[in-house]
């Protein structure tokens, strides 16, 4: 009798993921042809450096004078979850989709998952309005809009759709949340592939021996996994926060910062570093990355978004790991490829504090035999990379909360 009671409730769920799966995974498919076709065209016309002081201050005009109640980007998605408000503005959307463009176009280092997110966030909080849902309802739409975008852009179901429970665990979450995470993430991925868009594919050829050596080495390379993770959050509040206080009119701070990026990496020739970096990251896997690589990837990814350009940080977040990893393979006794997956997530893991949404991710895109190797990575990374992440709106409890409490150690994330 309850199953019949409940059949409309559940139909109008079905129908509302199914709705936000395909506008957010066509929108996170346009997103990916219309960066793959920025990135190249920049990196055919080199000289498009120097107009990013002048797309720094295009976005720092449109944000400031129509786009002020959006700035916040995922931090907005994340409160609004913690304490329901208003309903996410739409022109989130193609604020966001617009600014990352412009900042990748012209050699920004930045990411691409907060832009998907965003867009999903504010495509599924629209159906609030649509459907007059209530408070608690629109936490599950803030879920499903934050697992519709991620499992789009980066082509993992099952981590985008856990990620989005991980970020906000710590909040209040029910059952029917739960479920439709899931269903939200495929509905969205299999739109993407509907698309002609291509995921980069990544590979660990070797995976050693289970044995207590080979176990024992995953420890200090994963606890450099966090305090790289650490470094890259510290990095971006802390460039926000010296263009906030020395700055004071905003739509200035990405053009100032656009005029240091363009000269900085013009005459030391660190094209390397603008944009995503995939190539460097697929490079990680096969050859050793010079042992600077990582840390010249977050200073330039927490320059461009602490001075306002928009994007994402996971991106990068794998790129640092990546390359760590892969440079840690000339001292430490396991593969190359395995150590620079195990960065790959485990610094995003420790960065966002999600470590079993990165796990996923690590066996979806590596594959299941790498799970142990990739799981405690990401677990250890999580624990030691402090308990401020790139979301200053992101709830942390639990061990690390705990641990970090019981040891008065709070203040190693004092910036």
């Amino acid at each position: 009798m309850n199953i019949v009671k409940n059949l409309p409730n559940a139909v109008k769920w079905i129908v509302i993921c199914a709705l936000i799966g395909f506008l957010s995974g066509s929108a996170s498919a346009f997103f990916l042809i219309s960066l793959e076709w920025v990135g190249k065209l920049r990196d055919h016309n080199l000289w498009l450096l120097w107009f990013l002081p002048v797309g720094g201050l295009i976005i720092g005009l449109l944000y400031h004078y129509y786009g002020k109640e959006v700035v916040k980007g995922n931090n907005l998605l994340l409160e609004e979850y913690k304490t329901p408000q208003k309903v996410i503005p739409l022109k989130m959307a193609p604020f966001v989709l617009l600014g990352t463009l412009i900042t990748h176009l012209f050699g920004g280092s930045a990411g691409r998952e907060g832009t998907a997110v965003q867009m999903g966030g504010a495509i599924a909080d629209q159906f609030s309005r649509i459907f007059n849902l209530d408070a608690n309802e629109r936490k599950t739409l803030i879920i499903l809009g934050i697992s519709s975008g991620f499992a789009s852009v980066f082509g993992t179901p099952l981590a985008g759709a856990v990620f989005a429970l991980e970020v906000v665990y710590f909040c209040k979450i029910n059952l029917k949340s739960c479920i439709l995470s899931f269903v939200v993430a495929y509905f969205s991925y299999y739109t993407v592939e509907l698309w002609p868009v291509h995921h980069t594919h990544y590979s660990i050829n070797t995976i050693p021996d289970y044995n207590l050596e080979n176990l024992l080495w995953i420890i200090p390379v994963s606890v450099l996994f966090g305090l790289a993770a650490m470094l890259f959050s510290r990095s971006t509040h802390f460039w926000g926060s010296i263009f906030s206080k020395t700055i004071s009119y905003p739509p200035l701070r990405p053009y100032v910062g656009g005029i240091l990026f363009s000269v900085v990496i013009y005459y030391f020739g660190a094209t390397k570093f603008i944009g995503l970096g995939i190539p460097s990251i697929v490079d990680a896997f096969t050859k050793p990355s010079e042992n600077f690589d990582f840390l010249l990837k977050i200073l330039f990814t927490g320059f461009t978004l602490g001075a306002g350009f928009k994007g994402g940080e996971v991106t990068p977040l794998f790129f640092v790991g990546a390359t760590l990893g892969s440079a840690l393979s000339l001292y430490v006794p396991l593969p190359i490829s395995l150590l620079a997956g195990m960065g790959f997530v485990a610094v995003f893991s420790g960065a966002t504090h999600t470590p079993i949404a990165c796990t996923i991710m690590g066996i979806e895109l590596f594959g299941i035999e790498s799970t142990l190797f990739i799981g405690l990575s990401c677990f250890i990374a999580y624990i030691s990379s402090g308990s401020i992440g790139i979301y200053h709106s992101q709830t942390v409890r639990g061990i690390k909360h705990q641990l970090y409490e019981k040891f008065k150690i709070n203040k190693l994330d004092d910036f």
